[in-house]
């Protein structure tokens, strides 16, 4: 079927438009400097026109392939949640607006309806939440798409995160036999591995908020549209409970830039250690360095460990989900 080599496409469009990115961004001046290097070099940024290029240009593709208007939808979604990036990463939004925007990056799912109100949940069968689902919609972009910005923090993260976390969604569509989305899945997969290359330690290119928001709005649009909102949530349970603890522990949502306190130091020997003041942010990053001190790799290492397990219990939850009491 040629709906499975559309994501090879996917694949070459994110490795070789990062690589034109970083270039074109490092000529024009367009970098940030990496706290978390010796001489802390400047890194392009950002990354996230390569990122949903690859991403649109591969379900456009597709979609004149299938014509099918659940890829509309999520060719939309990207571009909405993108364009908000686009000008958080060059005006830089407070948190609250930032959010409210997103919202709008739903109602291409709500719009085409592009959704089914009847998640599956495991031995419970189809759950019938006709009524309040399409507001679960609405507010799920939002959370996705905020949830991976906050794990952008460390170089290769969230590229690798998102490919990980991506895999009980295709193992789960594959299971099922729906090839469509088992395409799209993949589409987005191969594109996380395409950024990864430039992405991944020491960084060549980082994604900024339009990256980082494409790639929450994709994820939750995919799981949204192919019936696997329970399996997603499970598989992201470390950016989730990332997510609570840091708004939790400020009160709000908030930049990382407009954090008064550092929830992680960096020593000398640029091993990065987490923060005994009491009133620092709390993060998933700062527990994992609870028992000492660690490089940036290992830190990272960590959190795709902590992912892969999840992801693990992800598959189980599906499968337990085609239990029948």
């Amino acid at each position: 079927m040629i709906e499975l080599f559309i994501p090879i496409i996917a694949l070459l469009l994110s490795y070789l438009g990062s690589k034109y990115l970083a270039s074109a961004l490092a000529k024009r001046g367009l970098t940030v400097p990496d706290m978390h290097k010796p001489g802390t070099p400047q890194v392009p940024r950002p990354g996230g026109p390569a990122i949903a290029f690859a991403i649109v240009v591969a379900l456009d593709i597709l979609y004149v392939v299938t014509g099918s208007e659940e890829v509309l939808a999520l060719s939309l979604t990207v571009i909405i949640a993108f364009a908000v990036g686009v000008y958080d990463d060059i005006r830089s939004l407070k948190g609250p607006v930032k959010v409210a925007l997103l919202f709008t990056a739903s109602l291409p799912i709500l719009l085409l309806h592009t959704y089914v109100p009847l998640p599956p949940f495991p031995f419970a069968g189809h759950l019938r939440i006709t009524t309040i689902y399409p507001i679960l919609v609405f507010l799920a972009i939002p959370v996705t798409s905020n949830a991976f910005n906050m794990i952008d923090i460390y170089n290769g993260l969230i590229s690798g995160f998102s490919a990980i976390a991506t895999l009980p969604l295709f193992v789960s569509f594959l299971i099922r036999g729906d090839m469509l989305m088992v395409s799209i899945s993949l589409i987005f997969m191969m594109t996380m591995l395409g950024f990864y290359l430039l992405h991944r330690n020491p960084s060549k290119l980082f994604p900024g908020d339009s990256g980082s928001l494409a790639i929450g709005a994709a994820y939750g649009a995919i799981a949204i549209i192919g019936k696997v909102e329970i399996v997603a949530v499970v598989a992201l349970l470390p950016a989730i409970l990332n997510a609570f603890f840091v708004i939790s522990s400020v009160g709000g949502i908030i930049e990382h830039k407009e954090m008064k306190k550092r929830p992680v130091r960096l020593n000398s020997d640029f091993t990065l250690v987490a923060s005994r003041e009491s009133d620092a942010p709390v993060t998933l990053a700062r527990m994992l360095l609870s028992d000492g001190n660690l490089s940036e790799k290992e830190v990272v290492y960590r959190f795709f460990v902590l992912e892969a397990f999840a992801s693990l219990l992800a598959i189980i939850t599906f499968l337990l989900t085609e239990v029948r009491l």
